[in-house]
Order: structure tokens, then C-alpha cells, then sequence
């Protein structure tokens, strides 16, 4: 419920009398906040909350959010001297730096405010020289340290803005403490030991107002640990930052615990976007040639249980299933009242209890344990679970003993991602685990958290991850086609401009028309952005062997385009990452994992899961707006292609009455009106993937051959009309002539693709 800013007419106080208690609802009097909105979590009935909401960059004060009392009145009522307003965001004192100098010199720093940094004589600067105070809070970049050379064990760890330090001393086993100022609180290690290997353990600690919050991009670059099977640990990528990164392999065992707070105190807003984003988290793993086990639960004072993990390990329970009992359950169904926080790492606890009994201990081991939990921490009965929460660690670390950095940390992460318009920071940062990054968040808009999952796994480590993309709108529509390629070839004034599509890092597929005999690499650039230069030479280009466009003239084809495809190798490496990532094509043992073919699957399995009767398929133009744009299409098959290949006899210079003489077994056919209005193929669309999502994976079916009209004057999005038809090269018919090229494992150049047999 969304209130108004202007003042509502008074309501009656309406009272109950209940169990000896007078019970009375709320009303709204002077309850409005000047520049900003409320909303209400259960009306304004007695224990409902209310909430203050504020633009970005502004934050509600004197207070957050008021409870409605058995009284009938509002806690912390406003007064005259304090009205509610939404306040400028202000940043932790930067003033905190040591041995160095801060710009400007002010009392406050707000939001947008920039600062910069300099070392005293004799000292190096390590981090940001330059950072702005952020809308959540923070300031941006990393913590400025000034420091030297002065025979240390470790380096000078730094003093975050905001915090006291004690401690100055970096030789082994020293230790370093931190405070934040008054009206703030510490996140991270408050207290670090400098280690034999040069490190500090734990993680740097920053100081949090109220309103701090941490954005996608910070989770996202922290939320790291295990997110299946075997998981490296890297070491920091500079002096200033700690952390583990994902990088996935296919073997060992991951176990995944989720819990969802549906207690009173989390608004329904919160619940259903925490929900949707586990759902996206459960789907991004699934995309990968991983299986992890989950335990699934909603809690409140009871437990409400999606998937219980011992039955995915024994294999009865189904992935799909789990995303069905999410998307269906419901905050109503139950017991909401209280929260028992306890009670859900118990549960967790008892859960890997089981699997050390059926598992053994030995194979116990190798499991990976990875607890994610959504909570303000407002529990109010079954008493603290730290008590519990250390029995975990017991239970993995396999050490009742374990000092700060147990030998075996990398088996267990514990995450809270605090959530609510209240949140009991002290009570929860103690549960997490407190090495390989941060794992604790807060969350203003825990929506966005679903953007992050992108950037979790580190991509380009991963084996057979071909077609994954964003599958959300991003700024930047390179990344939710990270396999496009423009190709540009220019010779003797003739100019040609066509697409292309990454199917390995040094290959690009494309159309073979792009090309004519008299082109040699040296006319070609590629254009695919992969964070090195977005123009790429070539090496050589490969046209299939059997095109050739004068092939059918004396049958009444002038222009013969069966066969339409080549290959263009590229003189260096694209660099994987989520800029550039090939796309999966046909037949290949890749593309098997990224549609989940489980054993030995086959060409025809892959044909008859990707190519239907009637099968929606996409490809790409063009756009001066936004790089390209999106155009759908629907392939006819079976009884319907005969229709849609006749339409091919309007095409300019074909004079045969036989429609399969032009347009062979090898093409797909696409266009028209019914039963679906399609897009249609323009000048520039040629050698582009055809292609359908699958999962957050994309597998090219076609590329883009010919078309029998051309509609299109300045390109872009253009419908087809009831004669229009366009027909792509069916990349399921062109396999040997990929295989030969792409498969090649007798060359050192590249690694091959691994086709499948059948």
C-alpha cells in the first residue's frame, strides 16, 4: 500500500478488546515525510509497520520506520523540532588517512561530493586517488593507503573512512583493530591478524549508516566462496582487496541451503523479490554443466520446507520441481507470526548430519556447503543460533578447535543478505563465515541482486559454457549478444557489411556471399567487443567448398545459395569473458551440456529439441539507436515448409517453376503472415545467427542466407508481408564442412570443438 504525500483526513481510532487487552488501530495523522513517500506492511492495524521511502540519494530522518502499538499511537512519534524529511545521503569521514593529505578539508561530505588523495614525501599511494561519495552511502573506488617499504610481514591494511584504528605494527602475528565513529557501525573484520603468508585474515571492515546499503555491482564482485564442485582459491588481484573467485570445474559435490524469511517484519514486497531471485539464482547454476543439491525452506517460528536435500540427493526430487514449489508457494500459508532463526540453522545442521551418515565420512569430505539466507534478523524466540552456527563449522571444518583461518574454510560459506526495513546488523554479522570475502550484504532493492548473478561465476574458466549471455536489459546490448560480430570487408571500392556470430574464440561464422574470390584477409575486419579493441584482423577465411552462386543459372537460378557459409579466423585469441562468449552451434558435445543431454546424445536429439513444427527462432539487424535490434521469426517445418519455399518463385531472377530447385533441404524457411506475423531479413542482416535461447544458453540453428523481396529501405525492424519469405542456411546440414575446420585436431593453432560422433 502507497500513501500520498498530502495530509489525509483523521480516522476514527477503531478498538477491540481482546484477551483482557484493548487492542486499537493506528491512524494517519501526521504521519507524511516532506520529499518522500510511506507505505504501510499490514494497514494500519496494531503491529504494522510503517515505512519511509526516499529518492535515490536521500534518506528518511529523523526515523526509517514506525511500529503501530496495542495503543493505537505510532512509535517514535515525530516532533516539531525533528519532522520527518527525506535528508541529503551523507559519507563516512574521509579524513582518516594517515602519512597523506585529503581534498578538499569539510565538515560533511554528501552524496556526489568528490574527493582525491595524496602521500606525504616518501610514501606510495595504494587505492583510489580519486573517490565520490555514492548514493548508498559509500564512497567509491577502494580504501587509500599511503605507505612504504619498511620490512613488514604485511602491508599497511588501511583505515576505511569513517574508522579508528588500533594498531600499528604489520609484523607476523600482529594484530589490528577497528571501531567506526558514533551513529555508525562496523561491517567486516574488527579485528585482523597479519598472517606467515603476507596476508591479513579476514576481510577490511567499512563503517555503515543506517541507510548504507550495497549495490549489485559490490555484491556481486564479493559474493563468492562455492557455487559448485571444485572452487580455486586466487590470490588478491592487489594490496587492497581480499576475496575468493568462483571458477566452476565438473566434479566434486556442492550442497546449497536457501532460507527465505517470511516472518511479519518482512514487508511482501521483499518476500517476492527474494523469491524470484533464488529462483534466478537456482536457474543461473542450472546453466552450467554442474548439479548442485538444494535445500530449499521459508521460515517464520516454523519451517516451511520447498525441497528437502537428502531427497535431491537421492534423486527424488527434480530441479524443475523445486523452481514449481517457489513459484507457487505463498506468504499466508502457516504460521507468520514470530521468527525463529534457530530453528533454520538447525535445520540446516541436521541436513548435513544426514548426508555425513548416508555419504560416509570420507566422501563427507568433498562435499562443498554454500548457506544463503534472506533475513532482517529480527528473531524473537528460539534464542540465538551462533551457538548453532558454530556447530556447522564444527560439523565441515571437521574441528572443534579451528582458529580464525580453519585449513578447511574453503568447504563452507554462510551468507546473509539482509533484507526488511529493519535490520539487526549485530545479531546477524557474527553468523556468516568470515574468510574468502565478504558475506554479508545489505539490500536496498534486492530485485537488482538478480542482475549480479552474471558476475558470480567467473565465466571464462568454465568448460563447455558456450551461449551464455544476460538475459536482462542491460546498458550495454553487447552483453546480451556477447557472441555478435560485424564483418566489414572492403576491396577494389566494393564494401560489404555483414554479421557474424563467435563460435569459438578465434572463428566466426558467417555468411559465405560476404565474401567473393578476389577478397583476401587483408580486406576483412571483424568488429566484437571483448575489452582488448573491438576491430580484429584476420587470418584467413574458409568458404564452404560445395557454394557456388552460379551453380543453377541454367536451371533459372541466377543467384545460387545452398551451401551460404564460412568460416573467418581471426590473427589472435578473443579474449572469453562476459563481453565475448561464443555462441554453442550443432552437433557438439558443448552444446549437448548447455542443453542438458545427459550420457551419449546425438545430433538427431539436439535437431528434434531445438527445431519443432512451428519454432520461434531470433536473429539480428542492425540499429543505429542501440547496436542491433531483435527481429522473430518462425521457421516452417514438416507440412508447412512445401507453403512457405513456394513463395521463394517471386524472388528476383528465378525463372524455374520447381521452388526446391533454389531453395534446397539444406535451408530453413521464414516470413510471412500466419499463423504469425514475421520480421523480415534487410541488407546487412546476411551471415547473422539464427538462433533460440535455451536456459541463459543460445544455440545458432540457422544463419542468414537470402530473401525473396526486399522490404527494407534503411533496415532495421521491418515486418514481412503476405509474400515475403527468407531463407537460412540449417547449420544441422553443414556439420562435416564445420567439423572439418573447427574440429581440426591435428593444428596447434587453436583447440578444436569436440563434435559428437552422431
Amino acid at each position: 500500500m502507497q500513501l500520498s504525500n498530502h495530509r489525509l483526513p483523521c480516522v476514527a481510532l477503531l478498538c477491540l478488546l481482546i484477551a483482557g487487552q484493548v487492542w486499537c488501530d493506528c491512524s494517519e495523522d501526521n504521519m507524511q515525510i516532506e520529499g518522500g513517500h510511506y507505505t504501510l506492511t499490514k494497514g494500519l492495524n496494531s503491529g504494522s509497520m510503517l515505512v519511509y521511502h526516499c529518492d535515490e540519494g536521500f534518506y528518511p530522518y529523523p526515523s526509517r520506520r514506525r511500529v503501530c502499538q496495542l495503543t493505537g499511537t505510532w512509535s517514535e512519534l515525530p516532533q516539531a523540532s525533528k519532522p520527518q524529511t527525506c535528508r541529503v545521503v551523507e559519507c563516512p569521514n574521509p579524513m582518516v588517512l594517515t602519512q597523506g593529505s585529503v581534498y578538499p578539508p569539510q565538515e560533511k561530505y554528501l552524496v556526489y561530493n568528490e574527493t582525491t588523495y595524496e602521500c606525504y614525501h616518501g610514501y606510495t599511494l595504494r587505492g583510489s586517488a580519486r573517490r565520490e561519495c555514492l548514493p548508498n552511502g559509500k564512497w567509491s573506488g577502494s580504501t587509500p593507503i599511503c605507505s612504504r617499504d619498511s620490512g613488514s610481514d604485511c602491508t599497511d591494511p588501511g583505515i576505511p573512512a569513517g574508522a579508528y584504528r588500533n594498531g600499528n605494527s604489520f609484523q607476523l602475528d600482529d594484530k589490528v583493530k577497528y571501531r567506526c565513529s558514533s551513529k555508525m557501525f562496523l561491517v567486516g573484520s574488527s579485528e585482523r591478524v597479519c598472517l606467515e603468508n603476507g596476508q591479513w585474515t579476514g576481510t577490511e571492515p567499512t563503517c555503515y549508516y543506517d541507510y548504507t546499503y550495497d549495490t549489485p555491482w559490490e555484491v556481486s564482485e564479493a559474493f563468492g566462496g562455492a557455487i559448485k564442485s571444485s572452487l580455486t582459491t586466487l590470490e588478491p588481484t592487489d594490496d587492497t582487496q581480499e576475496g575468493r573467485k568462483i571458477r566452476v570445474s565438473k566434479n566434486g559435490t556442492l550442497n546449497i541451503y536457501i532460507g527465505l524469511d517470511i516472518s511479519e517484519s518482512i514487508e511482501e514486497t521483499y518476500f517476492n523479490d527474494a523469491r524470484e531471485t533464488i529462483t534466478k539464482l537456482i536457474s543461473k547454476i542450472s546453466s552450467f554443466p554442474i548439479s548442485p543439491n538444494y535445500e530449499v525452506v521459508f521460515f517464520s517460528s516454523e519451517i516451511f520446507e520447498v525441497v528437502n536435500i537428502v531427497d535431491f540427493i537421492d534423486g527424488n526430487v527434480q530441479l524443475n520441481t523445486v523452481k514449481t514449489k517457489l513459484e507457487n508457494f505463498k506468504i499466508g500459508t502457516g504460521n507468520t507470526a514470530g521468527t525463529d532463526l534457530n530453528l533454520v540453522f538447525t535445520t540446516f545442521l541436521n541436513r548435513m548430519a544426514e548426508i555425513k551418515q548416508i555419504k560416509g565420512e570420507e566422501a563427507f569430505k568433498d562435499h562443498r556447503h554454500v548457506v544463503i539466507l534472506f533475513t532482517d534478523g529480527a528473531y524473537n524466540m528460539g534464542g540465538s543460533p551462533e551457538l548453532t552456527v558454530r556447530k556447522i563449522k564444527n560439523l565441515v571444518y571437521m574441528d572443534s578447535n579451528y582458529k580464525k583461518e580453519p585449513l578447511r574454510a574453503e568447504f563452507l560459506d554462510i551468507y546473509i543478505f539482509a533484507i526488511g526495513a529493519q535490520i539487526f546488523d549485530d545479531d546477524l554479522k557474527p553468523l556468516v563465515t568470515t574468510t574468502g570475502g565478504n558475506h554479508y550484504f545489505r539490500l536496498e532493492n534486492i530485485k537488482q541482486l538478480q542482475k549480479t548473478f552474471d558476475e558470480i561465476i567467473d565465466e571464462g574458466d568454465v568448460q563447455g559454457s558456450c551461449g551464455l549471455h544476460k538475459d536482462y536489459v542491460t546498458t550495454e546490448k553487447r552483453e546480451n549478444y556477447p557472441w555478435a560480430a560485424l564483418i566489414v570487408t572492403q576491396n577494389n571500392g566494393r564494401v560489404m557489411n555483414c554479421m557474424g556470430s563467435l563460435v569459438t574464440p578465434m572463428f566466426i561464422l558467417t555468411a559465405a556471399h560476404c565474401f567473393t574470390y578476389e577478397d583476401l584477409p587483408k580486406h576483412i575486419t571483424v568488429d566484437i567487443n571483448d575489452g582488448q579493441g573491438r576491430t580484429k584482423k584476420v587470418k584467413d577465411f574458409f568458404l564452404h567448398p560445395k557454394f557456388d552462386v552460379s551453380a543453377k543459372v541454367n536451371e533459372g537460378v541466377k543467384e545460387f545459395y545452398d551451401y551460404d557459409v564460412a568460416l573467418v579466423q581471426l590473427t589472435e585469441f578473443v579474449k572469453i569473458s562476459t563481453l565475448a562468449r561464443p555462441i554453442c552451434i550443432p552437433c557438439t558435445q558443448e552444446t549437448s551440456i548447455a542443453l542438458q543431454l545427459v550420457g551419449d546424445s546425438t545430433c538427431a536429439q539436439q535437431e528434434q529439441l531445438l527445431l519443432k513444427n512451428m519454432e520461434k527462432l531470433t536473429f539480428l539487424t542492425r540499429s543505429k539507436s542501440q547496436w542491433v535490434d531483435e527481429k522473430h521469426v518462425h521457421a516452417k517445418l514438416g507440412d508447412k515448409r512445401d507453403e512457405c519455399i513456394q513463395h521463394a518463385l517471386e524472388a528476383p531472377g528465378i525463372t524455374t517453376k520447381n521452388p526446391e530447385v533454389p531453395v534446397t533441404g539444406n535451408f530453413l524457411c521464414t516470413g510471412g503472415l500466419i499463423p504469425f506475423r514475421d520480421h523480415i531479413a534487410c541488407t546487412g542482416d546476411s551471415g547473422g545467427a539464427v538462433f533460440k535461447n535455451f536456459e541463459h544458453r543460445t544455440v545458432q540453428i540457422g544463419l542468414v542466407s537470402w530473401g525473396s523481396k526486399n522490404l527494407c529501405k534503411g533496415g532495421g525492424v521491418v515486418n514481412s508481408d503476405g509474400d515475403s519469405r527468407d531463407f537460412h542456411i540449417n547449420l544441422f546440414k553443414v556439420v562435416p564442412f564445420l567439423k572439418t575446420i573447427l574440429g581440426n585436431d591435428n593444428q596447434d593453432d587453436y583447440a578444436p570443438l569436440e563434435f559428437l560422433k552422431n
